[in-house]
């Protein structure tokens, strides 16, 4: 066994943009191991899909075919994937963690004796992989020593979807031999989050304000610079558990996971639980008074000061700019 294999997400022909995240922790992964990573697609006529990805730097795009894999169901992606990972024979399987894969990935693994290594927030040397538990408070490592292939889930936001090595890779066709008798459930309505105002992982800026603001009267100060700047505004989980901006607005790793082109961060400390919901953006710009926060050690770009000053300074700034 060896290699890596990066299973993607498709509905209705798109893509879920969590696959590409998976693809460049794939790339990352096989680069670490000095081996080849490949990729599937899988549903019915998803060859556009993968003539797609064969732009990308793989050993091969493998198109699972089967008009009984047209709507996900679970039953159907663990027959076809069982096939193709035995034919493949990879050393590991990556996935991005979706709402899909919780549902089907489980019992896939389970059919290799193996279990998933579920919500990865980072990959060192060996390789060790790391989840978080309490609810971020802890960082554990996972290391698969079984034989057969390992199975893992990519946190949304832990690697960047714009950051998959270009290159050229064949595109193979794989035909599951599935029965319809194998199918025990049936397609059902899709799973949907609760209704929500803003879908901030979708933002390309944000300004989001921590308990430095210090009350809820002040939260209009950092508004008036989202509204200049044309960003969403969000939060830290201390300022939605107070009921100061809604819980739809909270970044973190108990609220919405993020990756704008910039996020500005007023007032946010950088507790361990924040940083796993931004730290997929691409650029970081941290205001704070305390020196040694940790938001600075993630940010790109640092302001020790006063955001009382620094922010309606800023506003104003960026308002003249604008003319």
């Amino acid at each position: 066994m060896s290699g890596v294999l990066v299973v993607m997400e498709q509905r209705d022909g798109n893509w879920n943009r969590m696959s590409f995240e998976a693809l460049t922790a794939g790339q990352q992964l096989a680069a670490k191991l000095g081996v080849e990573c490949s990729a599937i697609v899988m549903g019915d006529g998803v060859g556009s899909l993968a003539v797609e990805v064969s732009s990308k730097k793989l050993a091969k795009i493998i198109a699972i075919e089967h008009t009984l894999l047209k709507a996900y169901t679970s039953d159907a992606y663990v027959a076809a994937l069982d096939q193709a990972v035995k034919q493949a024979a990879p050393a590991y399987v990556i996935f991005p963690h979706t709402y899909q894969v919780r549902d089907f990935a489980p019992a896939l693994a389970t059919r290799f004796r193996s279990v998933l290594i579920s919500d990865v927030i980072a990959m060192h040397d060996g390789p060790v992989f790391v989840r978080q538990l309490l609810q971020g408070k802890l960082n554990a490592d996972y290391r698969h020593t079984a034989a057969g292939p390992c199975f893992v889930s990519i946190q949304a936001g832990t690697f960047r979807g714009d950051a998959v090595e270009a290159g050229t890779a064949a595109v193979e066709t794989f035909a599951p031999t599935l029965d319809a008798a194998q199918i025990r459930n049936k397609p059902g309505e899709l799973f949907r989050e609760s209704a929500q105002t803003v879908d901030l992982s979708a933002a390309p800026v944000i300004v989001s304000v921590g308990r430095g603001i210090g009350e809820q009267e002040n939260i209009p100060l950092v508004e008036e610079l989202a509204k200049a700047l044309g960003a969403e505004l969000a939060a830290s989980r201390p300022i939605c558990d107070n009921g100061w901006l809604p819980m739809e607005r909270q970044v973190g790793s108990s609220g919405q996971t993020v990756s704008p082109k910039l996020y500005l961060a007023v007032g946010i400390s950088g507790a361990i639980q924040h940083l796993v919901g931004m730290k997929g953006s691409k650029t970081v710009i941290a205001i704070n008074k305390d020196e040694n926060a940790p938001i600075f050690e993630v940010a790109d770009y640092g302001v020790v000061g006063d955001l009382f000053v620094i922010v309606p300074a800023l506003t104003k700034a960026v308002l003249a700019a604008r003319g």
